[in-house]
């Protein structure tokens, strides 16, 4: 998916990492309590990750680090991919909402009068960073006269 969608290799996307673990490595240091982080992002977030969520069957990484985020009191945004929904991912949404998970699909922000893909994909990111308190410079406010210098 992520060559596909990105035309980056696996190999690319991980040189931009400060640390990389396997998903299978649920004993990794993200999966402790202990370990510090503002929140977690999820992004891209399918339907069986929130599941995971929602259900807190932490079978993989990605799971038991939200997991542990939400015992935490640490926000978690997940940035849910799927469309259309049925009743069931709604509830799981809505699931996952009570636990504390702040889902944000990735809608574009047509007020931000985006011109390329870039700006869109920035907005939605610079967004989900927003609520984490991380303030990246990529998104544009409601009402502000132009675009912010992306910071990159």
């Amino acid at each position: 998916t992520l060559a596909a969608e990105t035309g980056l290799s696996r190999r690319e996307v991980e040189g931009l990492a400060d640390a990389v673990h396997d998903h299978r490595d649920i004993g990794a240091s993200l999966a402790s309590g202990s370990f510090i982080t503002t929140g977690m992002l999820i992004a891209p977030c399918s339907i069986k990750t929130l599941s995971g969520i929602a259900h807190c069957y932490a079978d993989n990484l990605i799971v038991r680090a939200a997991d542990v985020c939400l015992k935490e009191r640490r926000p978690v945004v997940a940035m849910l991919r799927e469309t259309p929904l049925h009743l069931g991912h709604i509830e799981l949404m809505e699931r996952a909402t009570r636990y504390g998970v702040i889902v944000m699909p990735p809608v574009p922000a047509f007020y931000a009068k985006p011109k390329t893909i870039d700006d869109l994909v920035d907005q939605a990111a610079g967004r989900a960073l927003d609520l984490l308190g991380v303030h990246s410079g990529l998104v544009r406010r409601w009402k502000e006269a132009k675009s912010p210098t992306p910071r990159r």
